[in-house]
């Protein structure tokens, strides 16, 4: 199978497996989704959720968030790990959409780096959630590892993974197809333990063909 073909076949063996791929983490605005991704790294999305409603409650809009005591926000994230470093960033983050970018979670690339704790992942996902923008590859730990048990790249390093995914995804396709893959991962492709007989990407995964 060429690759294009092998491609779009996990494109669509995927939405029809997963036709509803929403973002796990709950939020109702912008910076919303900012804070619950900064408190993603190295925690569940499960723990997030559980954490973020009285986060939000105690700063109900951007502009409490961004006045916020760096401590007291700490003791509202403290479960999720990392915690001072997350606080730190959500803050200063929060005070810099107020002071730079008018109160708005910024729809480009280079704009979102700028912000505490926002890398790569994190913008490429605010963009393709918040602004469908075309062409984003989320690459989480899920991403990297089944994109590479199936042949679509190599290697583990994030940025790598992007560049090569963001060369053979449809532009229109790679958000949700990111959003798919980690569903995915955590139904089916489990790390220790993958569901192998029961995966509708067998046909397709390098991993499985090589036994």
């Amino acid at each position: 199978m060429e690759r294009e073909q092998k491609v779009q076949a996990i494109v669509e063996a995927l939405k029809q497996a997963y036709p509803d791929p929403q973002c796990a983490l709950h939020y109702k605005k912008d910076y919303e989704l900012m804070i619950a991704v900064r408190l993603s790294a190295q925690c569940t999305d499960k723990r997030v959720n559980e954490i973020t409603p009285a986060l939000f409650a105690a700063y109900p809009t951007l502009e409490a968030m961004a006045q916020a005591d760096i401590a007291d926000v700490e003791e509202l994230v403290r479960s999720c790990g990392f915690y001072k470093h997350k606080a730190r960033d959500i803050v200063l983050a929060c005070q810099m959409l107020l002071t730079q970018y008018g109160g708005k979670v910024p729809d480009t690339m280079d704009a979102l780096l700028k912000l505490p704790g926002v890398g790569r992942k994190t913008a490429n996902l605010l963009l393709g959630d918040l602004y469908k923008t075309p062409g984003v590859v989320v690459c989480d730990t899920h991403c990297i590892r089944i994109c590479g048990l199936l042949g679509l790249s190599h290697g583990k390093e994030p940025e790598k993974v992007e560049k090569q995914l963001r060369e053979i995804l449809p532009p229109e396709e790679s958000s949700d197809f990111c959003h798919r893959i980690v569903l995915h991962g955590r139904a089916v492709c489990i790390a220790r333990r993958p569901q192998c007989q029961s995966c509708t990407l067998a046909p397709y995964c390098d991993y499985v063909n090589r036994g």
